[in-house]
């Protein structure tokens, strides 16, 4: 019996499904948004918000906690036919992602329903991104009289 087990199994064994947690969370600090099926999004998206908190404390324990979480994986863009290191996962986390949330007491992310389906299962696919990711703050109008 399964009682009181918390998360999902995604027909996986415990090691593949951290591992399946940590890709997903990791590209998804990395791109700030992955297209994934409902289920796993629902799974990961937990575990990137608490990441999300360490990351607005920014301390030292908090960072080796972080990779100890999550590993850290290196950011590689293509420029000029060369593949060049642009940072880590865990870096971005740190300098970018933790600081743009500091004024926001939780709800990082974001699942957004998508209109297909997966080729093979047909399983439900979304958006999973992080909130304000490629968004410009616009000024609110003013309703005239």
């Amino acid at each position: 019996m399964r009682h009181r087990v918390a998360g999902r199994q995604l027909s996986r064994t415990s090691e593949h499904r951290l591992a399946l947690r940590r890709n997903l969370v990791s590209s998804l600090f990395e791109h700030e948004t992955v297209s994934t099926t409902m289920e796993k999004a629902k799974e990961v998206k937990s575990f990137a918000e608490k990441l999300i908190t360490l990351a607005k404390k920014g301390d030292l324990a908090a960072r080796r906690r972080a990779i100890a979480l999550l590993n850290n994986r290196s950011i590689v863009a293509e420029e000029d036919g060369e593949f060049v290191r642009k940072g880590t996962v865990v870096g971005k986390l740190f300098t970018e992602i933790g600081p743009r949330f500091l004024d926001r007491p939780g709800g990082y992310t974001r699942i957004i329903k998508l209109s297909k389906r997966r080729l093979g299962d047909g399983g439900q696919l979304v958006l999973l991104q992080l909130v304000g990711a490629g968004e410009e703050k616009a000024a609110p109008q003013k309703k005239g009289k």
